[in-house]
């Protein structure tokens, strides 16, 4: 459900992201539509307007002159030109520039104003505009507010001594009234018009977008809903070709990792049964001994010869000592699983370890009439690694290969130094082991059948697999049945650079 929520709310912020994308988008499209349509007819006006100064100049102009030869400006014929042009087209103003710009008359001007006589139109457009004989589009300033830029027709005139502009503004002042007046009326109608319709047509386009794009990511929630529910094997097919490949694989190989954790953690929980037994059954056994030779002596103590007292109390100790060293393992072993062991490497000599090694066994290969032989070369390299941890490998193999070899059997150990690393080899002339269960050694309380009776709690090899993990390093086994049996493993050679 919380899923179906999130996806919900997420599909939400998208469609409403969406839409004020597409609000935003059509407001700017409005108003660029109406500057665009606005300077669309200021240049078409201006293009159907462009020849009408010089028009003016070509009908009015032939008989009477706006200027007189004392420097009077003809006001009746301006008067006539703006009737005639206010007939035709009521946005239209007449000016009369100098060749400076200074305006030097118009109907529509007041020019009893101080201010009037002292405006000056910029020329630079007037000039842009005669010598592109009004091809183009240019603004120039409005007399009545020379802050303004307003479209223009601007033709040169020579008429005896008197010379200058007829000036033409094209949307008057009162063209512009009328028009600022209506254009919030048309803005809202176009922009309401332009709103809708594009609203109305990308809502359609924008849920089937949505619905679209989102596709891959129902089919996640819906993956991770049946997943919740307890389907733990379903995957989502093609995640690799998915538009969210990077979230559906990941899915995917969490779903994996997490089917694979539930096993690992069901195969541990048999593990843990077993070991419970196991260790059961191991711990009642040196006690059971104990405890019968203890009441034993306890009841029979008058009766018993000295040599049977000794005898008892010897196998009392040997029960003890049996005791003690499946603690000690039980207790080693689950500080290595735990992580709770962290190795303290240093270079150290392999060969004087095993020395030590092969001194401190050969008295119990004697006992046993079985030959220790040591092989190694001279001048043996340093290696790097923890000596304590490797001693322990070490002694768990050598107790190993000692409790299985027969008597007049052989034991050997082997140092071999290779390229890179130190190659350690106890090999054993013992019953060997069947291929099948070679793979199953090292896993703790796994002990396997040789036919012999053999004590131990199967705890020493998978102690020694633990120490060769914390150092990099791994053990394997050569054995076939009835050729003995050797475990080698490598240590890395310590580089002095």
């Amino acid at each position: 459900m919380r899923t179906t929520i999130l996806s919900n709310k997420l599909i939400r912020k998208l469609v409403l992201s969406f839409l004020a994308i597409l609000v935003l988008a059509g407001l700017g499209y409005t108003i660029a539509t109406i500057y665009l349509s606005n300077n669309y007819f200021q240049e078409t006006t201006q293009r159907l307007h462009a020849n009408l100064a010089q028009d003016l100049i070509d009908e009015k102009f032939v008989d009477q002159s706006p200027i007189d030869s004392t420097g009077t400006i003809n006001k009746a014929l301006f008067g006539d030109i703006m009737h005639d042009m206010m007939a035709v087209n009521r946005a239209i103003e007449v000016y009369l520039l100098d060749l400076n710009g200074r305006v030097q008359y118009s109907v529509v001007l007041d020019h009893d104003a101080p201010e009037t006589n002292e405006k000056i139109i910029n020329t630079d457009p007037i000039e842009r505009f005669i010598a592109a004989k009004g091809r183009g589009y240019f603004l120039g300033d409005d007399p009545k507010n020379v802050e303004n830029q307003q479209v223009f027709s601007v033709a040169k005139f020579k008429k005896g001594t008197s010379e200058g502009y007829i000036y033409i503004i094209l949307a008057g002042q009162d063209y512009l009234n009328t028009r600022d007046l209506l254009f919030g009326s048309y803005a809202l109608k176009i922009g309401l018009g332009t709103l809708l319709v594009t609203l109305l047509f990308a809502a359609v386009l924008g849920i089937l977008s949505v619905w679209y794009l989102t596709k891959n990511l129902r089919e996640l929630v819906f993956a991770a809903k049946r997943f919740e529910q307890g389907d733990l094997n379903y995957r989502i097919e093609n995640a690799e070709k998915s538009d969210l490949a990077g979230v559906t694989t990941t899915f995917n190989q969490m779903a994996d990792t997490i089917l694979s954790d539930m096993q690992k953690i069901k195969s541990l929980e048999k593990l843990r049964q077993e070991l419970i037994a196991n260790i059961s059954h191991d711990l009642r056994t040196p006690l059971a001994i104990i405890q019968g030779y203890i009441e034993t002596l306890q009841m029979k103590d008058a009766q018993l010869t000295g040599t049977q007292r000794s005898d008892y109390l010897k196998t009392i100790s040997s029960s003890g000592d049996k005791l003690a060293k499946l603690i000690a393992q039980l207790f080693e072993y689950s500080k290595l699983e735990a992580n709770q062991i962290e190795p303290q490497k240093e270079p150290f000599l392999i060969s004087e370890l095993a020395n030590d090694v092969h001194r401190n066994y050969q008295v119990l290969a004697k006992q046993k009439n079985i030959s220790l032989t040591l092989e190694m070369q001279q001048g043996a390299p340093l290696v790097f690694a923890d000596i304590s941890l490797v001693e322990r490998a070490v002694q768990n193999l050598m107790d190993n290969a000692l409790k299985f070899t027969p008597e007049n059997g052989e034991v050997i150990v082997r140092i071999l130094p290779k390229k890179d690393s130190v190659e350690i080899t106890i090999k054993d002339s013992g019953p060997g082991i069947q291929s099948e269960n070679q793979a199953l050694i090292f896993e703790r309380y796994r002990q396997t059948k040789t036919g012999q009776q053999k004590e131990g709690a199967g705890l020493g090899l998978a102690i020694v697999k633990k120490i060769m993990e914390l150092h990099n390093s791994s053990i394997k086994v050569l054995s076939k049945p009835n050729e003995g049996t050797a475990f080698v493993f490598n240590l890395p050679i310590y580089n002095v650079a």
